[in-house]
This record gives C-alpha cells, sequence and structure tokens, in this order.
C-alpha cells in the first residue's frame, strides 16, 4: 500500500471494489452537505503555534476511559467489515492492535462480538443500536461485557435511516456469505425474512431500531452493565448538558459520517459547544472528516479527548487488510507528531484552545 497520505486511499478502493459496496461506504444523505462539511470545516482553522519549545521528546499517548492508548486516534464503529475484506473485523482488531489503540465494534457487524474478543487483547468498545426488541439489545450487552469490552456506545441518531441515494438506486443487498455475525444465535432474529436481513437497508433498521429513544432509556442501558456508557451522535449544548445530567461517561460528537440528517453541522464545528456544555463532567471525543494528523491536532485543541475514523481505516481494509489498517493509523501519527511538533506542543497533554482559532474571512 504505496501511499503518503490519506486521501490516496479512496481512490484506490474505488478501483477494488465493487461499485455497489463502494457506494455504500463512500455514500452519504442526500446532497453529501454535511459529508462533505466534515472535511472543509477544517480549512477554516488556524493554528497559533509557539515557537522556542522544545520538543525534541514527545508523547502522544493518552487515557480513554482509563484506558492507556498510544495515540489519541480510534477506529469508528462502522458496518460488515467483511464487504470490503475477507477477514473483516479480525484483521481490523489486528491493525488497530498493533497502534496500540481502541477499536469499536459494530452492532452490524460481519465477525462476532466473541470472535473479535479472542483475536487481540487491546482495549474494545461496542457501539450498540437500541432495538425495539429490548431482548435483543440486551443480548448484545450481555456478551460484550462477559468477553470483556471497555464501553458501550449507545447511538443516538438513528431513529431511521437517512435517505442514501446511491444505496437506492443501486439496490443494496448483502452479498453472499456476508452476515451481520452479533445476531446469528438470536431466535427471534432467525424468524425474520431472509429477503429482509439481507438487504440490511432502511426496510431492516426501520422495522429493527427503536424509533422511540428518550433520555429515560439511558437508565434502562444503566440497568443492564456495569460498563461506561457513552453517547454517539451528540451535535448541540442542550443534548450535551442533558446526557451529562443523565450520568453518561462519554459523549461522541457526530453526524454519521454525513449519512443521516444532511445539513447538520459539521462536527468539528459542534464540538466546541459541545465540550463547554460537558465542563468536564464526561469524556468528549469526536468522528467525522479526520484526514490529516493536523486535523486531529485540531480537534484535540477543541477539547476533545481523542477522535475516531471511519472511511479511511475501511478503504486501508480494502487494500491490504490488517496491514492497510495499521498503515492509516500510522500516516495519521507521523502527521501527528510533525504538527505537534511545529505547533509547539511536546505531548498531548499541552494542547489547548490557544493553538487555534477561526480564519478571518
Amino acid at each position: 500500500m504505496d501511499v503518503i497520505n490519506l486521501d490516496e486511499l479512496q481512490p484506490l478502493a474505488k478501483e477494488k471494489l465493487p461499485q455497489m459496496i463502494y457506494d455504500y461506504i463512500a455514500g452519504g444523505a442526500e446532497d453529501g452537505i454535511s459529508m462533505a462539511e466534515n472535511e472543509t470545516a477544517f480549512g477554516r482553522i488556524q493554528f497559533r503555534p509557539r515557537m522556542m519549545v522544545d520538543v525534541s521528546q514527545q508523547n502522544l499517548s493518552t487515557e480513554v476511559l482509563g484506558d492507556k492508548i498510544n495515540l489519541p486516534i480510534m477506529l469508528a464503529p462502522t458496518a460488515l467489515h467483511r464487504l470490503v475484506h475477507e477477514e473483516g473485523e479480525l484483521a481490523t482488531a489486528r491493525g488497530a492492535h498493533a497502534q496500540g489503540t481502541v477499536m469499536t465494534l459494530s452492532t452490524v457487524a460481519s465477525q462476532s462480538i466473541e470472535d473479535v474478543a479472542a483475536e487481540t487483547e487491546s482495549p474494545k468498545w461496542f457501539q450498540l443500536y437500541c432495538f425495539k426488541d429490548r431482548d435483543a439489545s440486551k443480548f448484545l450487552v450481555e456478551r460484550v461485557e462477559a468477553q470483556g469490552f471497555k464501553a458501550i456506545c449507545l447511538t443516538v441518531d438513528t431513529p431511521r435511516m437517512g435517505r442514501r441515494e446511491a444505496d437506492l438506486r443501486n439496490g443494496f443487498h448483502l452479498p453472499p456469505g456476508i452476515e451481520i455475525k452479533n445476531f446469528d444465535t438470536y431466535e427471534k432474529f432467525k424468524d425474520i425474512e431472509p429477503e429482509l436481513r439481507s438487504t440490511m437497508v432502511a426496510a431492516f433498521v426501520n422495522m429493527m431500531f427503536e424509533n422511540a429513544l428518550t433520555w429515560k432509556d439511558i437508565e434502562w442501558l444503566r440497568s443492564i452493565t456495569k460498563l461506561p456508557i457513552l453517547l454517539k451522535g451528540i451535535l448541540t449544548r442542550e443534548d450535551a448538558a442533558l446526557a451529562v445530567k443523565h450520568g453518561v461517561d462519554g459523549i461522541i460528537v457526530s453526524n454519521h459520517g454525513g449519512r443521516q440528517l444532511d445539513g447538520v453541522p459539521a462536527t468539528i464545528e459542534a464540538l466546541p459547544e459541545v465540550v463547554e456544555a460537558v465542563s468536564g463532567k464526561a469524556e468528549v471525543f469526536m468522528d467525522g472528516g479526520i484526514r490529516r494528523g493536523s486535523d486531529v491536532l485540531k480537534a484535540l485543541a477543541l477539547g476533545a479527548k481523542a477522535v475516531m475514523i471511519g472511511r479511511p481505516y475501511v478503504w486501508g481494509l480494502a487494500l491490504n487488510g490488517e496491514a492497510g489498517v495499521k498503515r492509516v493509523l500510522s500516516i495519521l501519527q507521523e502527521e501527528l507528531e510533525i504538527a505537534m511538533a511545529l505547533a509547539g506542543c511536546p505531548t498531548i497533554a499541552d494542547i489547548d484552545s490557544s493553538f487555534v482559532q477561526m480564519r478571518k474571512n
């Protein structure tokens, strides 16, 4: 995988993957405004570097929910990794382990909770969709806790699937041999029509996912697990304040990679108001549009504890499996090291809001 930056990955993956699979990963909702803004918004933030700082000894390690990781870049949950590589989430887990960071496993994974847990000893989080059938959600949570996962990331921005027009145009469906593995042993799931199970798009989501999720359900989730709970999909100070009020351990500022409600702010622009509202009472993370190590530095300066990446590591996985995931993380790590040195930040702890400003024009 002879690439020197993350932007070179997507065209290579497009050449390799079937059109339907590529479009499923690359596409956003409707006009793709929020998806594009996730990336371009970083360009509206400028650095205020400090000079004459000793950066001869750098340290990119940090702690997330009490676990030390080698760099403040984690893997966001993305669905069905076997769409792009035969080993799927197993290769992803090994790539994250090689760089000493967290992988977040999707509810809609193509390898099981148990198999991914057995693959490496690195800390792993689990992304949970709340199902109308609460026993289905409980079924997942109990398995995750038993397998040593470190946190539950409850996705809160999907009462319905966003309108993803490329998938509609392509009639997106699961190719033969690709399954949602986390429900293989769930009896009620086996009763669903095979044709519906294979689509894994709006009809399935709208049938299965809870569209009446409210703040009172945080209490329900807390009652069935001792794991830290993070909410993924928060974009406003109002919801951030409510999350803290309901005792969550973390917030992931996210617009689902621009795949849900088109027209919401870029996550880097939503981040500051969430950080302010949380006021240190929970850890704040973000995903969306991270393509450079300098993007990571900007997010940390605006208050993120760490960031998550999604599409870039999926392209890396598609191109070269475990080594591709590792390469994506290593590129970002090298870029972050350089950006921190040039900004005058020897360690993650040295980064604060004084290092950035909004562009004036």
